[in-house]
């Protein structure tokens, strides 16, 4: 069965049910989504969100700039959802999430010792999310969460933003580290479609055509390498959170609503 959710406002949604975990079971579908910008939503769309999936929460991870520029969405004028807007305020582009096209080493990548290279880069940039707004990046989890219906997880192309903290909780819920990678580069399969619709949207445009279309494409190496730096780290993603006030009941919560 697919993750995908097939609408017609927004091309990068899916459900984080449905991958395997790590003793042999599976994450529950129905409860977490991930996507795209929400701003192009159909009456359809949000018929298929509240109605069907019953979605009750929205994790909203743009910056306040994309927000002022393009506008809340439709989805903030249905009143059984709830939004939670989380900037992470670590955007490599004015306003979007595309990759940053330099880093400063020393503050980034603290761990690097050698030439950073496209990998590093990209993790770097990862790690930025966590390094600037670890009080957001927690939120937002508990967030996704909450147990009074569905929550949805969404940036701009959800791919970055909504890929690290995707994969943060998949991570929680006891998903494999191949099935968040999985998840991870799934959004490659529909990046023609998200740049064609970020580029129609001045507030986007300028960033992604600052880069060749192929620089935006998930790469395995890239959260691989995001988990590894947590794993030498803290120990693991556990350990980061924890640090930045996680707690038992959290897990338990995240993992309540994502497990079978």
């Amino acid at each position: 069965m697919t993750r995908w959710i097939d609408l017609e406002g927004a091309v990068n949604a899916r459900d984080l049910g449905g991958l395997p975990t790590r003793d042999g079971g599976r994450t529950r579908r129905g409860r977490i989504f991930r996507a795209d910008n929400l701003q192009g939503l159909t009456p359809g769309d949000v018929a298929i969100l509240v109605g069907e999936l019953k979605l009750r929460h929205v994790v909203d991870l743009r910056s306040n700039a994309e927000v002022a520029l393009e506008g809340p969405g439709p989805l903030t004028l249905v009143p059984e959802v709830r939004h939670h807007h989380l900037t992470l305020f670590a955007e490599g582009g004015t306003h979007t999430d595309v990759e940053a096209d330099t880093i400063d080493g020393d503050r980034v990548l603290p761990w690097a010792e050698r030439a950073l290279d496209e990998e590093l880069r990209v993790t770097g940039f990862y790690f930025g999310y966590l390094r600037d707004r670890p009080d957001a990046v927690v939120a937002a989890l508990r967030a996704m969460s909450l147990d009074d219906g569905a929550a949805l997880v969404h940036c701009a192309a959800g791919k970055d933003r909504t890929g690290v903290l995707s994969a943060l909780a998949l991570e929680v819920a006891g998903a494999t580290r191949e099935a968040i990678v999985e998840d991870y580069v799934a959004t490659g399969e529909r990046l023609e479609l998200i740049l064609k619709r970020l580029r129609s949207s001045e507030t986007y445009r300028g960033d992604l055509d600052s880069r060749p279309a192929d620089d935006h494409m998930p790469r395995a190496r890239y959260i691989e390498q995001f988990f590894q730096v947590l794993d030498e780290r803290f120990g693991g993603p556990m350990g980061w959170l924890t640090r930045y006030g996680w707690t038992d009941a959290d897990t338990a919560a995240l993992h309540a609503r994502l497990r079978d």
